[in-house]
Order: structure tokens, then sequence, then C-alpha cells
């Protein structure tokens, strides 16, 4: 074979496999995309599965751990993360409104139920005049306590959106509602009668709902404390936010949701609340 017959022999093989090439890469994800979600805790077992199915997808999860709940949307807000996963859709509305951040649920995930916990007593009624109750200081989840210490049948308060310790109409055992960061909530149990805490502080601290004193019901009334997945709304279309909300919400999820709550979670995406 001459040379030049050679030569062009050489570069069909060339064009032919660098063909092959850019069709693979195509129909594929980029390597090495990783996303950075900011959850509250440390716990992020719920998207063990999530992650390996991304995995083969090309897509890595990486947690960011915050200790309050103003951290994560702040640094979703400032880019520091690229999603995040620890909120209520009520709470995401409030904080972003308040703080003026352009801030949209992409996904729901589960309904974590609050419970009212004691280290001293085992039942509402054992409750006494003068006890100290915690909540948590912000302004969805306070209310959102103070309407479950009403459900529980210890007070009375307005009928109004986001319901404050001064919206408290009565209180026949003189309780002490004392607001705290939410992360103190359960801490705070050795020096309160009770303390009204969110599942993924509680679960952090040891606390198991079945435990509890009382525990909000899974119902319409639900339908705010759904928790979400968000994102900058300029990501809200975002194809790899979607596939990680796509990831997330499969059978799969819902089982460990399950198992690791001992089924005092309920995944959200796809229940319809009565």
């Amino acid at each position: 074979m001459s040379i030049y017959k050679k030569l062009i022999s050489f570069t069909g093989l060339a064009l032919i496999a660098l063909g092959i090439g850019l069709t693979a890469s195509s129909n594929t994800v980029s390597a090495n995309t990783t996303v950075k979600i900011g959850i509250s805790g440390s716990d992020h077992r719920t998207w063990n599965a999530a992650e390996k199915k991304l995995k083969n997808e090309g897509i890595t999860l990486k947690f960011v751990s915050f200790s309050d709940y103003n951290q994560p949307n702040t640094a979703l807000k400032n880019g520091d993360i690229d999603l995040n996963a620890f909120q209520t859709k009520y709470f995401l509305d409030d904080w972003k409104k308040t703080h003026n951040a352009k801030l949209t649920a992409i996904g729901k995930t589960e309904i974590a139920p609050m419970a009212l916990y004691s280290s001293k007593y085992k039942k509402v009624s054992q409750i006494k005049k003068g006890d100290t109750i915690t909540i948590s200081n912000d302004a969805t989840n306070e209310g959102r306590a103070l309407t479950l210490l009403q459900n529980a049948g210890l007070i009375k308060i307005k009928n109004t959106t986001l319901p404050t310790v001064s919206d408290i109409t009565e209180n026949k055992l003189n309780l002490n509602i004392k607001a705290v960061d939410s992360a103190q909530t359960a801490h705070s149990l050795g020096d309160v009668a009770a303390a009204v805490v969110n599942n993924g502080v509680a679960s952090d601290s040891g606390l198991k709902i079945k435990n509890a004193l009382y525990a909000e019901k899974v119902n319409k009334q639900s339908k705010p404390y759904i928790n979400v997945i968000a994102a900058q709304t300029k990501d809200k279309n975002n194809k790899t936010y979607k596939k990680v909300v796509a990831a997330f919400q499969t059978n799969a999820t819902k089982k460990i949701i399950k198992k690791i709550s001992n089924n005092s979670e309920v995944p959200a995406w796809d229940i319809k609340l009565k």
C-alpha cells in the first residue's frame, strides 16, 4: 500500500473513532459533576439511594452540614451551595420574603412531624402549673409549635397565619413558653419540663417520636409543612438539579425514609393529604 493510501486509511479510521467518541459523549453527563447540598445536622442517609443512582450518571453529591436554620438559605442565596434540603415550604416562603432572596422549591421530600418531648413526664396530663416549655424561635416553627401545644390541649391561640407567644389567648397552667434557637430545643430538655422539637433536631439528638408526649398528625393541615429541595430561582430548570430531585423521589428512598424514621416521617412527593 502506498504512503498516500495509508494516510487516507489512517485519517478515515481517526474520523470514525472521533465520531464514535462524539456520539457517546453527547448521551452522557459530564464526568465529575458535583452538586453541593446544604442540610441541617449531619444525617443524610435518606439520600443514599439517590447518591448511588446519580453516581452512575456522573453526578456526585456533596453534603454541607449547618448548625441552624438560617445558614443553609444564606449559603444558597450567596451561591456557596447549589441546593438545600432541610426546610418546609412554609419556612422557605417566609425566609425568602424576610431576606429578599430569590429561592424556589424544586421538589418535595417528606413530612417530618414535630413533637412534644420531655425527660420528666410520660404524658401531657402530667405537665404542671408554671412549667417551662421551649419552642423554636423562628417565625414559622414558632407558629407550628404553638399550634401543636394548642392541639395537645395545653393552650389556646388566636386564629392567625403565624402565631407568636403574644397570640396565646388561654394558658390555664400559666406555662412559661420560652422561644430558643431550633437546635437548642432538644438540648434544653434537662432544664425544662418539655420541648417542642423538630424531627431533624430530634433525630440528631437521639429522640424517638414513639416516646413523645404528643406528635403532629399528618393530614391536609400538614401541607405547608412538607419539606422541600430548594434552589436559586434562576436555577429552577437546571437539568442536573432536576435529575437530583428525580433520583431522590423514588421507591428506594421511600423505604429508607420509613426505615430510619421508624415510620414517623412520610414521603411526600406523591401523597394526597386528606
